[in-house]
């Protein structure tokens, strides 16, 4: 296990609760960090687990991934559980955020089948994590779909939702008991942007058109079916609370231009609007704005109907409202532009061409290890008053925050410390400023599966 990539929670662990002397967070402030099933566990088809869209993928079409690898065994965190938790007792955490396998508790996506064994590996981890007082927060979902589920059409298919609620059920009733902090879905965007209307994460099915758009929809719907069975059948013995964790980077207008201003909330709509106004807006739906912008683009390109589709009155009011808490993931921020100048050709028709906004970062914020991780000034403090703002006074998580770095960096960790120390300002900036946000979980607790960069 590379230990020393975990280096930057330095702040939590020698410094306890304070970042600065003189300020400091609340002693039931949660500092933990978090990490997501395929990119640790391994185990890839151990113990009855079932085939998942990173497997199918990593299997039958290696060359997407940047050095040809895969999540088969990665941080092997299937068999050496153990260690995992004992970093996070060295590290002082008072709460691991992880994620549920999907297909290694219900092998074919359905809970006519429940792999046992699989089961008995998240009690074991559970039970682990509670013997040293570190609270476990789950990740319902975290980007693995079982490939049982992908064949019938995964998020596009309307049936999803009800497939996910009988998922979370199984979930709730076997780990319910001793987890009191649930997050249905991690990154909707990248869920349905990346996966269905682009190909830069799995199913790459690059369904530009459509595919970010129904995929939006099932999802939020998926959510609503989740928190709702949870807060009718299971919170009034279980005590917990069940919310869902939106990747929400700043985008802030690059001028006071009215143009710039317009072309930086259509992005901040498409980016992450698209799932965060159906369930903590009070008219719910889809972003008005970024409707209307679909729906006449749609009749400009020849659609009879617009691609984004509808909400029924039953399903505005069933995802209105259906939420504990709002987890934000957050690294970075971006500069918005309408002017010709930043102009990117974008897909046609596609999300970002339906916005008509871009994106650019200024040369001298600070450069990571990945080409769209920049450190930007006060971007936690903007992106979260701008939603307590636009929410209200709700519970908030940072459910994930940090800073990549190659190989070849080894133990020269100067930059990850400047990010984290400047990232925990600007939380302690934003409480100030009356957003409560209540925990901080770093990413990630150890060196892993980097997705479609590997383990570069």
């Amino acid at each position: 296990m590379k230990l020393a990539i975990i280096v930057g929670l330095f702040i939590i662990s020698c410094a306890a609760k304070t970042v600065r002397q003189e300020r400091s967070f609340p002693d039931d402030f949660l500092f933990g960090t978090a990490t997501a099933s395929y990119q640790i566990e391994g185990g890839w088809d151990a113990d009855g687990k079932g085939e998942n869209i990173w497997d199918y993928m990593t299997h039958n079409k290696a060359d997407v991934i940047k050095d040809l690898s895969n999540g088969d065994i990665a941080a092997d965190t299937y068999n050496n559980y153990k260690m995992d938790v004992e970093m996070m007792r060295e590290l002082g955490l008072d709460a691991y955020r992880f994620s549920l396998s999907w297909a290694r508790i219900l092998p074919e996506g359905f809970s006519h089948n429940v792999n046992e064994e699989g089961v008995a590996f998240y009690n074991n981890y559970i039970n682990e994590m509670l013997k040293y007082n570190i609270q476990p927060l789950i990740t319902l979902y975290h980007w693995d779909l079982p490939q049982k589920l992908q064949e019938l059409g995964g998020f596009v298919n309307p049936l999803f939702s009800d497939w996910f609620e009988d998922y979370a059920r199984v979930a709730f009733e076997r780990f319910g008991d001793r987890v009191k902090f649930w997050i249905t879905f991690n990154e909707p965007r990248e869920i349905c942007y990346e996966g269905y209307g682009s190909a830069t994460k799995a199913p790459i099915l690059n369904a530009t058109a459509v595919g970010t758009y129904l995929c939006a929809k099932n999802l939020v719907i998926g959510h609503a079916k989740a928190y709702h069975a949870y807060n009718k059948d299971f919170k009034p013995t279980q005590n917990g609370q069940c919310g869902i964790t939106i990747s929400v980077n700043w985008f802030g207008a690059a001028t006071d231009s009215e143009e710039d201003q317009i072309a930086a909330e259509l992005r901040r709509q498409a980016e992450w609007g698209l799932y965060a106004e159906p369930i903590f807006s009070q008219e719910g739906g889809f972003p008005k704005e970024l409707s209307e912008r679909v729906a006449a683009k749609s009749t400009e390109q020849g659609y009879g109907w617009s691609r984004m589709p509808l909400f029924t009155d039953e399903d505005r009011d069933l995802v209105k409202g259906s939420f504990d808490f709002f987890g934000v993931n957050h690294y970075t921020a971006y500069l918005v532009s309408a002017a010709e100048e930043h102009k990117v050709q974008y897909p046609v028709p596609s999300l970002y061409d339906d916005s008509d906004s871009y994106t650019y970062t200024p040369d001298e914020w600070p450069q990571s290890a990945s080409a769209w991780l920049k450190l930007a000034p006060n971007s936690i403090y903007d992106a979260f008053t701008f939603l307590k703002n636009k929410y209200g006074d709700i519970d908030f998580y940072v459910t994930e925050n940090g800073w990549s770095t190659t190989l070849a960096a080894g133990l020269i960790d100067e930059d990850r410390i400047r990010y984290y120390r400047a990232a925990l300002n600007s939380v302690l900036d934003a409480r100030e400023a009356g957003v409560n946000i209540k925990g901080y979980m770093a990413w990630s607790l150890m060196d892993n599966f980097e997705w479609m960069e590997g383990y570069t």
